[in-house]
């Protein structure tokens, strides 16, 4: 019994001795075999240094493929082609290369720096033909008297957002021609065109929000601005405009030019032709009209300025600062080119009649007198045509987008004899201080 238990706790410790890894009692330690060593991996082999390989470096934003003699041509840019659409990108600068590439985003939160300006602008030569053709390598822009690099160049026509202006102050007879020349004005549009219609007397009244340009809304809204016109103002005081007059005074009053009044002389009302205020409300309607969209002002009148709230000035900074552009067809006496230049000729004390030429030049539109019926159907489809066949450029100015004041533009084309009508300038807006999506300034030919 006693020899069985003492082989069980033998049995016990050896099983506990060999679990923990040491030699069993009586066993003396062996030495391990020596471990045998590891052959070395085969050495890579290595191509020589090849010196001649030039690294390939990344095109800047607005750059294609050319050939040589695009290049060479490049170089007088900066060394960049401009492009036909307008740039996803901002321009890159010294630090954006320190801190490397931008994040990935998403198509849609591509944005347009705000700092990017468009210039449209319109050639002619000496015989007033529009010149077509030229191309970005003729064309140079100067901001504030410092060239600017092209970062775009096209000539694609852009739709149009238009808020015609109608003068009801004119004559009878002046009157009398526009209205036969409204039925005309609806083809000189196209499909993508929109129109709103402002008509003006002593107050500005507005016709229609912007709507399709060949629709038959706005041929009912064209038929309901024809006006009456107004009779002309003439004084004919003194004894011959009187019947019974004794001591300067009248005797029957209801023979009088004017009933009631006593007196020999009579007294002409004043005209009202609120030509300013006309303008800015319609300035203010194409504000609306997206980035991708041509904003246009057109005005049908005689020029004639009496009774505006508005200034020259204050409509002329809104024009320039929303990148609007005024064009207008000159009609009644301003058309006639003798009498018309005399009365752009602004006299003392007397009605302006030289507002209209002024704005139309600031804002890089075009002023076309027209006397005649036929002439001034002519002058819709021609100022349409001028419209559409525009170049437009773009570049990244370089003043700060804290400085508000006024920026002078200057185009030039280096080829004699041309003559450029462009924008005097623009000032930057408050509400460009916000990155705008590239859809939204992207050219388009749908609505």
């Amino acid at each position: 019994m006693v020899l069985a238990r003492h082989r069980f706790w033998a049995g016990v410790l050896a099983v506990m001795v060999g679990a923990m890894g040491l030699p069993a009692v009586g066993q003396g330690t062996q030495t391990a075999p020596a471990q045998q060593g590891v052959p070395d991996a085969p050495t890579p082999q290595t191509l020589p240094k090849l010196n001649t390989i030039t690294p390939v470096q990344v095109a800047p934003p607005g750059a294609t493929p050319s050939a040589s003699g695009s290049q060479d041509n490049a170089s007088d840019n900066g060394g960049v082609t401009p492009g036909a659409a307008l740039p996803t990108a901002p321009a890159p600068t010294p630090q954006d290369e320190e801190q490397g590439p931008p994040p990935a985003s998403h198509a849609s939160d591509i944005v347009i720096p705000v700092n990017f300006v468009q210039i449209p602008f319109t050639v002619k030569d000496s015989k007033n033909h529009l010149v077509a053709g030229l191309t970005w390598r003729d064309t140079r822009v100067y901001e504030n008297g410092v060239r600017q690099q092209l970062r775009l160049f096209t000539t694609d026509p852009f739709p149009l957002s238009v808020a015609l202006v109608i003068d009801q102050s004119v004559t009878f007879d002046t009157m009398q021609k526009i209205n036969d020349s409204l039925s005309a004005l609806q083809g000189a549009f196209s499909p993508y065109d929109e129109v709103s219609v402002f008509t003006y007397n002593n107050g500005v009244t507005k016709q229609t929000d912007f709507t399709a340009a060949q629709s038959p809304r706005l041929g009912v809204i064209l038929e309901r601005s024809k006006g009456e016109g107004r009779e002309p103002l003439m004084d004919f005081g003194g004894p011959m405009s009187q019947t019974t007059i004794k001591n300067n005074q009248q005797v029957d009053p209801n023979t009088t030019p004017v009933r009631g009044q006593l007196g020999i002389t009579t007294t002409t009302p004043r005209e009202y032709h609120t030509l300013n205020d006309a303008i800015l409300a319609a300035a203010r309607e194409t504000v609306v009209a997206p980035r991708a969209r041509r904003r246009i002002v057109y005005v049908i009148s005689d020029g004639k300025e009496y009774g505006s709230k508005a200034t020259e000035k204050q409509v002329i900074k809104y024009l320039q600062t929303n990148k609007i552009e005024v064009y207008a067809t000159l009609v009644g006496d301003s058309s006639i080119p003798g009498l018309g230049f005399l009365d752009r000729v602004h006299l003392p004390l007397t009605m302006r009649d030289d507002e209209l030429p002024r704005i139309t030049t600031a804002t890089g539109g075009q002023c076309d007198p027209e006397f005649r019926p036929r002439g001034i159907e002519d002058s819709f489809s021609k100022i349409t045509a001028e419209v559409r066949s525009q170049y437009t450029v773009g570049y990244y100015t370089k003043a700060s987008l804290f400085d508000e004041r006024f920026r002078r533009i200057e185009v030039r084309i280096m080829r004699p004899g041309l003559t450029v009508i462009a924008p005097d300038g623009y000032y930057p807006t408050a509400s460009d201080s916000h990155p705008t999506k590239a859809a939204d300034v992207t050219p388009s030919a749908t609505p």
